[in-house]
């Protein structure tokens, strides 16, 4: 209240000393229909009354004002609360991120190397070709399995050769 501002509407205002009005055609009304105010209200009194009523609005005022500032600081506070939050859920989230990050890591370690994987070609290479070269000079062909496209002229082959040659 008492860093309200002194205005013309202000809690602290005093009306300036006005002119004396002429108040002879002035008459009070009743406050009941019907009943009736024998002796005029005087000016003075109509100037206090409205001084009384300015005084009240302003004093609502202020009291408005002052809610609307509190509201305003209390919408800051959420809404200041409502960004930490946020922020924490996604700190959250990196950290979930990281941990997941980390078992891949830890899982991709444990597989071969470029190298190992190079070295178990070429192995692999060599011993196909010295088992091939053995399987021929030994003339182990039949535990080979036969060629689909070789089987067939081999099949044609006898049945040729017995119908031209003659029967034993």
């Amino acid at each position: 209240m008492t860093d309200a501002p002194k205005t013309a509407t202000g809690q602290d205002f005093i009306p300036a000393a006005t002119t004396p009005v002429e108040t002879s055609g002035v008459e009070a009304k009743p406050a009941i229909p019907g009943a009736s105010v024998a002796t005029p209200i005087a000016a003075n009194q109509l100037f206090d009354q409205l001084a009384r009523i300015e005084d009240k609005t302003s004093r609502i005022e202020d009291k408005y004002a002052r809610s609307e500032s509190l509201l305003t600081r209390v919408e800051d506070k959420v809404e200041g609360a409502s960004n930490r939050m946020n922020e924490a859920a996604r700190q959250s989230d990196l950290a979930a991120l990281r941990s997941e990050m980390r078992g891949l890591t830890e899982r991709t370690r444990r597989l071969p190397g470029t190298g190992a994987l190079v070295l178990t070609a070429i192995i692999t290479a060599v011993l196909t070709v010295v088992l091939m070269v053995a399987v021929q000079r030994l003339n182990l062909d039949s535990l080979l399995p036969p060629r689909a496209n070789a089987t067939a002229p081999a099949a044609q082959a006898p049945a040729t050769s017995s119908a031209t040659s003659p029967a034993r």
